[in-house]
C-alpha cells in the first residue's frame, strides 16, 4: 500500500483513564468547580487536549479506551500489581459519567472490557488498523505504549499536563533511550515501574538497564548471559531474574484482546456541537466553546440555537444624536446595558441596550446620559470604567456579582459568564461592525437578571448592593488619586541596598576562600555541603535545597557566619528589587497608582497589583525605610495611617463567644501577656517574652487551622510539647475549640462558610476522600469566616469614611487600603477633625461583642505615620 493511500486513513486512539488522571492532577479542583460544587478540572483539561489533538491530527477515525477495574489478568499474575495506588478520589469519580457523555458528543467511539487494561485495547485496535492500511496515533500517558511504535504507529505522549505532547516515533524513542521500540519492554522489565508497583532490580538504574539491552539485543539473551555480568549489578540481576521475567510479562501489551469491532465503526463524523455546548454550559466550562468551531460538526448549527448570531443581527449602527434620543425615550426605571470601548484612557466607541433594542455608536464623545446618575446602568468591570471615564449611574457590575457567587474563580471575563449563565457563544470581533465589540449589550441585561436571581437565592444580594458595589467606586477613586513617592530617595535607597549586597558578598568570598556566584544554587551546594561540610538540607532533584527557609534552619543549627552573609545578601537583594519595581511604577504625576483587585481572593480580602503595595516590608528596619519614600504632596501636610488593633482575634472572640478570651480583651492589659498568664497559670506581669511569643503564635495560628506539627515547626518545639501547649490553651479557652470544630462540621454539611455579613466561600473538598485535600479545605474553613469578616469590616469602614469626608466637605482624601490599615492624605488644618472622623467610622463599622479599637498616627511619610 502506498504512503498516500495510508495517509488517507488516519486513526486516533485515546487512552481515556490515563489522560483523564493527568488532566485531573494538572488542574486544581478549587479553580474548576461549578457554583453547585461539581468539580470540572479533569473535564476541562481533557476537553482542551481533545480539541487540540483533533485539530492537529485531523483523523478520519477516532476511538477511546477505558479501564473497567483493577481486576485484570495482570492482577492474577501478580497480586501486588498497582496495589499501592490510592483509592480513586471522589472528585475524579464524579466527573467520569460526564466524560463519557462528552466523548459521545465529540463523536468518539469508546471501548472497555473486563479483565483488560485500556492500553491492551488500544494495542489490539492499533494492530488491526495498521494491518488494514491506517496510520495510527495513540495519545497516552503510559510509556508502555512505546513498544507499539513503528513506521505507521506514533505515540503522542504528554510532556506537561495533557496539552503539550511529544511525538514518539521510532527515531524519537531511540533518541530518548538509544533503544528500538521493540526493545522498550525489555528495558522496562529491568527498570521496573513504581507507578504499577513493579519492582526494579536493586542497584540497576535506567542507564545500566539500557546499556545491557543495547549490548545483548534482547532481555532473553541478557538473562541467558547473566552469569557473565560483573560486579554488584550483575549479582543483583542474577538474584532477581524471576522478578524481571514477571515484569516482562506484565509490561508486554496484549494485541489479541477479544474485541468485537470493525474499523469502519470508528469513522469520525465530527462534533455534535449543540450537544457538547449544552454539556459545557451545564458544567460551567468556559473558554472552550469558541474552540469547538475549529472542528468539523456532525450537524449544521441550527440558526435558532445560535443566540449569538440572532442577537448580532438585532444590533443597529446609530449616531450619537440617536443614542441620546433612544435613552430619552426609555422609561426612567429601565436598565441600560453599557459596553464602552476604551483606548489609552479615552472612549473610542460604545454599544448599549435599552428597551429590548441594542445599538452601536462609533464615536469617542462622552454623552450626557453616560454621566447622568439617574440613568441606571449595568456594566462589566465597573472599576476600570469609572477610573478612566466620567461615568455615573452604574448600579450593577456583572463581574462583581459573578465573583460573589463563585469566589476564587478565575473565569470572570464577560465571555465566560455569558457562556456559563446564558449558554451564549461570543462571535469574533467585527461580526457586528468593523470596530465594534463582538458582545451584544442585550446579553448584559439577561445576565444581570440571572445573576441577581442567583444572588438573592444565595443570600448575598445585600452584600453586593451595600458593600461590594460601593467599594468598587471607592477603589476606582483611590486608584485615580494614587500616592506620592519621593523618587530621589528611592534611587538613593536602592544604591544603599546594592552597596550592602556588595559588602556582604565580599565577606562571603573571604569566608569561602574564593569568589562564587551568590545566586547560583549549584555553587552554593558545592561550598556549603562539600567544602564546608555543613549538614545536608532537604534533598531535591538537583542536590540539596539552598532556599531561604533552609538557610535559616541551617544557620540556627550551625551559626556559620557564611550563612548569615548569604541571608543578608538575599534580604538586601529582595529589597532592592522591590524598589526597582516601585521606580518603574511611578507615573508622570510623580505618584504610584496601584490597582486594587476586588475579585481575586476567595475570602473577600483586597489585593494590590502593579505594583503590590501590600507587601512593602515592615518587620526589618531596612524594609521600613522603603515606606519613608511614600509622602504627602503639597498642598497636603502629611499622611494619616489607621489600623484595627487585633481585629481577627476580636472577631474570633465574637464568633466563639469564649468568656476567657473576652475577659482577656476587657482586662486592659496586653492581650497576649494576659492570655499567656491564663494558659500558664501566672500573673501577666510574670509572663516572659518566650511565653508571650508562644501564645501569640497560638492565638493567630488556630484561626488559620494551625496543627500541632505546624506549631512545633514555628516555635521550635517538639511535636509533643506543641500538642501539650494546644491542650493547655484549649483547657482555658474551650469556647474557641468548640467554635472551630463547629465551623468545619457546619461547612461540611452546607458546603460553604459564611462571614458576619453573609459572604460565602464554597469548599467542596471538605467531603473529599483525599486526606490532604480535605485537610486543606478544613484549614480554609477555619480561616474564611475570620479573615473574611475582617475584610467585610474594613470595607464598610472605608465606605463610611468616604461618605464622612464628603458630608463634612473635607479636602483630605483616602489613598490606600492595606489589609487592616487605611492611609489618607491630610489637608492643612484638618488633622484633628480627620482623626476623630477616622476613629468614629472605623470603630463604628460593625458592632461586635467586643469594641473595635483603632490606632492612628500622622506623619510626613508612611513610615513616620506609623503608630
Amino acid at each position: 500500500m502506498s504512503k498516500v493511500e495510508r495517509n488517507k486513513k488516519r486513526l486516533l486512539l485515546i487512552d481515556g483513564h490515563s489522560l483523564a488522571y493527568r488532566a485531573y492532577y494538572a488542574l486544581p479542583v478549587e479553580n474548576f468547580t461549578t457554583t453547585q460544587g461539581q468539580p470540572t478540572n479533569m473535564l476541562f483539561g481533557f476537553a482542551s487536549m481533545l480539541i487540540n489533538i483533533l485539530k492537529t491530527e485531523n483523523p478520519t477515525h477516532v476511538a477511546a479506551a477505558f479501564d473497567v477495574s483493577r481486576n485484570t489478568f495482570r492482577k492474577e499474575l501478580f497480586t501486588e500489581y498497582k496495589a499501592q495506588r490510592a483509592k480513586t478520589p471522589d472528585e475524579f469519580r464524579s466527573q467520569l459519567d460526564y466524560l463519557h457523555s462528552m466523548l459521545e458528543g465529540f463523536g468518539v467511539q469508546q471501548f472497555s472490557l473486563e479483565g483488560f487494561e485500556a492500553d491492551d485495547l488500544l494495542a489490539t485496535i492499533a494492530n488491526q488498523a495498521e494491518s488494514e492500511g491506517f496510520t495510527v496515533s495513540i495519545c497516552t500517558g503510559d510509556r508502555d505504549a512505546f513498544q507499539l511504535v513503528n513506521e505507521h504507529v506514533t505515540v503522542l505522549y504528554p510532556k506537561k499536563g495533557v496539552t503539550d505532547l511529544s511525538r514518539m516515533t521510532p527515531d524519537a524513542v531511540y533518541e530518548k533511550y538509544e533503544l528500538t521500540p521493540t526493545q522498550y519492554p525489555d528495558f522496562a522489565a529491568l527498570r521496573g515501574d513504581p507507578s504499577d508497583n513493579l519492582p526494579s532490580v536493586p542497584g540497576v538504574g535506567e542507564k545500566t538497564a539500557a546499556k545491557w539491552i543495547r549490548e545483548y539485543g534482547t532481555l532473553e539473551t541478557l538473562l541467558d548471559s547473566a552469569d557473565e555480568l560483573p560486579g554488584k549489578s550483575g549479582e543483583s540481576l542474577r538474584e532477581h531474574i524471576e522478578s524481571v521475567r514477571l515484569n516482562h510479562r506484565l509490561t508486554h501489551l496484549r494485541r489479541d484482546v477479544p474485541l468485537n469491532f470493525s474499523t469502519s465503526q470508528l469513522a469520525w463524523q465530527g462534533v455534535r456541537r449543540s450537544s457538547v455546548e449544552k454539556l459545557f454550559g451545564k458544567l460551567e466550562i468556559k473558554n472552550l466553546q469558541s474552540r469547538l468551531r475549529d472542528l468539523p460538526a456532525q450537524e449544521k448549527q441550527d440558526e435558532a440555537e445560535s443566540s449569538v448570531s440572532v442577537r448580532q443581527r438585532e444590533v443597529a449602527f446609530i449616531s450619537p444624536d440617536i443614542s441620546m434620543q433612544k435613552i430619552a425615550e426609555a422609561r426612567r426605571s429601565e436598565l441600560v446595558a453599557f459596553i464602552p470601548q476604551i483606548h489609552e484612557g479615552r472612549l473610542s466607541g460604545y454599544s448599549f441596550s435599552v428597551g429590548g433594542e441594542s445599538f452601536y455608536v462609533q464615536d469617542g464623545e462622552i454623552q450626557p446620559w453616560m454621566s447622568d446618575p439617574k440613568v441606571s446602568k449595568v456594566v462589566h468591570g465597573a472599576k476600570e470604567i469609572v477610573r478612566q471615564l466620567p461615568i455615573q449611574g452604574i448600579v450593577f457590575d456583572t463581574e462583581i456579582a459573578a465573583y460573589l457567587l463563585s469566589p476564587g474563580s478565575r473565569e470572570l471575563e464577560l465571555e465566560d459568564l455569558l457562556s456559563t449563565y446564558l449558554g451564549e457563544e461570543v462571535g469574533e470581533k467585527g461580526d457586528l461592525f468593523s470596530d465594534a465589540p463582538a458582545i451584544n449589550p442585550g446579553s448584559l441585561i439577561d445576565l444581570e437578571k440571572i445573576l441577581e436571581e442567583h444572588m438573592r437565592k444565595h443570600s448575598c444580594y445585600e452584600l453586593f448592593r451595600d458593600v461590594e458595589m460601593p467599594t468598587t467606586f471607592a477603589l476606582a477613586q483611590m486608584e485615580r488619586i494614587g500616592i506620592h513617592v519621593d523618587k530621589e530617595f528611592l534611587v538613593k535607597l536602592a544604591k544603599d541596598f546594592q552597596d550592602s549586597v556588595d559588602r556582604e558578598s565580599q565577606s562571603a568570598y573571604t569566608i569561602a576562600g574564593h569568589e562564587f556566584n551568590v545566586n547560583s544554587p549549584k555553587q552554593l551546594q558545592t561550598i556549603l555541603f562539600e567544602e564546608l561540610k555543613l549538614p545536608k538540607t532537604k534533598k531535591i532533584k538537583t542536590g540539596y535545597t539552598t532556599d531561604a527557609e533552609s538557610l535559616e534552619v541551617l544557620y540556627a543549627k550551625t551559626q556559620n557566619p557564611l550563612l548569615a552573609h548569604l541571608m543578608k545578601i538575599r534580604e538586601m537583594g529582595k529589597l532592592r528589587s522591590t524598589i526597582e519595581g516601585l521606580l518603574d511604577s511611578i507615573a508622570d504625576d510623580g505618584r504610584i497608582h496601584t490597582v486594587f483587585q476586588q475579585t481575586i481572593t476567595a475570602t473577600g480580602r483586597l489585593s494590590s497589583t502593579d505594583p503590590n503595595l501590600q507587601n512593602i516590608p515592615i518587620r526589618s528596619e531596612e524594609g521600613r525605610r522603603i515606606r519613608e519614600a511614600f509622602t504627602a504632596e503639597q498642598p497636603f501636610v502629611g499622611l494619616l495611617t489607621a489600623d484595627y488593633s487585633q481585629i481577627e482575634l476580636r472577631i474570633m472572640a465574637h464568633l466563639s463567644d469564649d468568656a476567657g478570651l473576652i475577659e482577656a480583651f476587657t482586662s486592659g492589659e496586653d492581650l497576649h501577656s494576659t492570655v499567656a498568664g491564663m494558659v500558664f497559670g501566672v500573673k501577666p506581669s510574670e509572663v516572659d517574652a518566650e511565653m508571650r511569643r508562644q501564645i501569640k503564635a497560638m492565638s493567630y495560628g488556630l484561626a488559620y487551622g494551625l496543627s500541632s506539627y505546624g506549631l512545633s515547626q514555628q516555635l521550635g518545639l517538639s511535636a509533643t510539647e506543641a500538642s501539650e501547649l494546644i491542650d493547655k490553651y484549649y483547657s482555658r479557652f474551650g469556647g474557641i475549640r468548640e467554635y472551630l470544630q463547629s465551623v468545619v462540621v457546619k461547612a461540611r454539611e452546607t458546603g460553604y462558610t459564611e462571614t458576619i455579613l453573609g459572604r460565602r466561600r464554597y469548599l467542596p473538598d471538605l467531603r473529599s476522600d483525599n486526606r490532604p485535600r480535605r485537610e486543606i479545605a478544613e484549614r480554609m474553613a477555619l480561616n474564611a469566616p475570620i479573615q473574611g469578616s475582617a475584610a467585610d469590616i474594613i470595607k464598610v469602614a472605608m465606605l463610611h469614611l468616604s461618605q464622612g469626608l464628603s458630608e463634612k466637605k473635607l479636602h483630605s482624601r483616602l489613598l490606600l487600603q492595606v489589609h487592616d490599615e487605611l492611609i489618607l492624605e491630610v489637608a492643612p488644618g484638618e488633622e484633628e477633625v480627620l482623626s476623630t472622623l477616622v476613629r468614629e467610622t472605623m470603630e463604628g463599622a460593625f458592632t461586635l461583642k467586643l469594641p473595635l479599637e483603632v490606632n492612628i498616627g500622622i506623619g510626613k511619610s508612611w513610615d513616620a505615620a506609623a503608630h
